[in-house]
């Protein structure tokens, strides 16, 4: 027989109404019963029935919509958002889509009529997107943004935000650290504010250093690691001995296409070239020497958005003044980085 409420409180040793309020958010239980509550939940498989939830109207799915061309990242957004649901007893909706696309707001709305869902998840760029955001509030419909910022933008919907550039920034300072001074910047795509943010931070660490700061050491491109390896390339090449000393990639795929290009070119890592990413991605870990980089534990981040966004259905109406979070990557420093060269 499937468990009940009834088996949770009495494995967890609370009342049933205290397991029905954990389970729905309430927020009105203390976090030692939360996590008894929760606990109990997970080992006996409990799952919410959906069917009653469906009969007296309430959303029992939400939607995940992203345009990313990054796959862990997808793949650590969707574990995140679906430990949430599996939780809650919601069913999760994954839409990718093409965010330049003409069409784009059409295709979100009708996406949200067809699947039903109770409210979505939004990632770079599509969060970023303000018809999109606009089209969703006067739908009536809950959004949770992920974005990239130091605090919240508006009280328009509640948001994660993502310090990218205080990450950046410390990243950048601790480069110069170790002595760099001729420090390159490999961007990712403009359509992400994460990549302005992280060009801000680079920017200000040298010039709080008092380092000039060489547009020619700034290069645009792609988050991915074939756009690593063609930069890298270009560098090597055309700047010779005088190529510099360290390289900041905007994401660990990118680091790890300028390993390789490196690598290839029988240039030493980090002896004559430090490397440092950003994300803490498997990629940074598979990569010989590990990588230095910014530690975003984006599953936990997709989970606090889909906690945030199923707190939000239950509780809020769309519209109203709405909570948010932060959170702010944290610099772990591995092998690909040391002393800039005599």
């Amino acid at each position: 027989m499937k468990p009940t409420i009834k088996d949770v409180a009495n494995l967890a040793g609370v009342s049933f109404k205290t397991v029905s309020r954990v389970i729905n958010n309430e927020g009105t239980v203390g976090e030692a019963l939360q996590e008894k509550v929760w606990k109990a939940v997970k080992e006996l498989n409990y799952r919410p029935n959906l069917s009653a939830r469906g009969l007296r109207g309430a959303a029992s799915s939400i939607g995940f919509i992203y345009d990313n061309p990054n796959s862990n990242y997808v793949i650590d957004m969707q574990h995140g958002i679906l430990d949430a649901c599996r939780a809650q007893g919601y069913e999760l909706v994954i839409h990718p889509c093409q965010s330049d696309a003409e069409d784009i707001v059409q295709e979100v709305l009708e996406m949200i009529d067809r699947s039903r869902v109770g409210g979505l998840v939004l990632t770079p760029p599509i969060s970023e997107n303000e018809a999109i955001i606009a089209a969703t509030r006067e739908k009536g419909v809950h959004i949770v943004r992920v974005l990239s910022g130091s605090e919240a933008p508006d009280n328009r919907s509640p948001c994660i935000y993502i310090d990218d550039r205080r990450a950046a920034r410390t990243i950048t300072s601790h480069l110069i650290s170790l002595g760099h001074r001729n420090i390159a910047f490999l961007n990712g795509d403009e359509a992400h504010k994460s990549s302005g943010e992280r060009l801000l931070g680079y920017q200000e660490a040298l010039q709080e250093a008092g380092i000039p700061v060489a547009e020619e050491n700034i290069l645009p491109g792609l988050y991915s690691f074939e756009s690593g390896v063609e930069r890298t390339r270009s560098l090597i090449e055309s700047r010779g001995e005088a190529m510099p000393t360290a390289v900041f990639a905007c994401n660990d795929e990118i680091a790890a296409g300028t390993l390789f290009a490196a690598r290839i070119a029988g240039i030493d890592v980090p002896g004559r070239l430090s490397i440092a990413g950003f994300e803490d991605s498997p990629f940074s870990r598979q990569a010989w020497p590990n990588l230095t980089t910014a530690q975003q534990p984006t599953s936990v981040i997709a989970q606090h958005a889909a906690q945030l966004l199923i707190r939000t259905i239950k509780s809020r109406e769309p519209g109203q003044a709405a909570e948010s979070e932060g959170f702010y990557p944290n610099l772990v420093v591995r092998d690909s980085t040391c002393p800039a060269p005599n």
